[in-house]
């Protein structure tokens, strides 16, 4: 198995283990806005990126795209984990090139990360949670 194929496998397993149970401070909380950190290798540029989820943010030559943002309740230990779709815009051919999809976690930014010669992105934090649908008001028991 190769090492990229490893990390993924491991990071997968990681995320169904996190989002599978809410309880023990893991990540179960929808948000609608992913932060992130991007650095620019080359520039030493860093920058922190708010992406909405589900629309793409352009970081240099990088389309980042987040798909799902969450985060653990307050009265859980802290952890935030994001799927993300990150593509790059080829500079010769204009066509877009995925580099990186999965998820990633604030905690342990090595666990999943973008491998890239150029820019680095990982998570720091989700924001703006998305409030629970209301739910349906329970009818009247029907007495005969």
């Amino acid at each position: 198995m190769t090492g990229a194929l490893r990390r993924s496998w491991v990071a997968s397993a990681c995320v169904l283990a996190l989002v599978a149970s809410p309880a023990l401070g893991r990540p179960s909380e929808p948000h609608r806005v992913a932060v992130l950190r991007a650095l620019d290798k080359v520039t030493a540029r860093v920058s922190t990126l708010e992406a909405p989820v589900d629309a793409t943010t352009r970081f240099g030559t990088l389309l980042v795209t987040p798909r799902a943002c969450l985060a653990a309740p307050p009265i859980d230990p802290p952890e935030r984990a994001a799927f993300l779709e990150i593509r790059e815009i080829d500079r010769r051919s204009g066509r877009e090139l995925v580099r990186f999809s999965g998820w990633m976690f604030a905690s342990s930014p090595g666990l999943s990360a973008l491998e890239h010669p150029i820019y680095d992105v990982w998570l720091l934090d989700c924001r703006e949670p998305v409030a629970p649908e209301p739910a349906a008001p329970a009818s009247p028991p029907i007495r005969r």
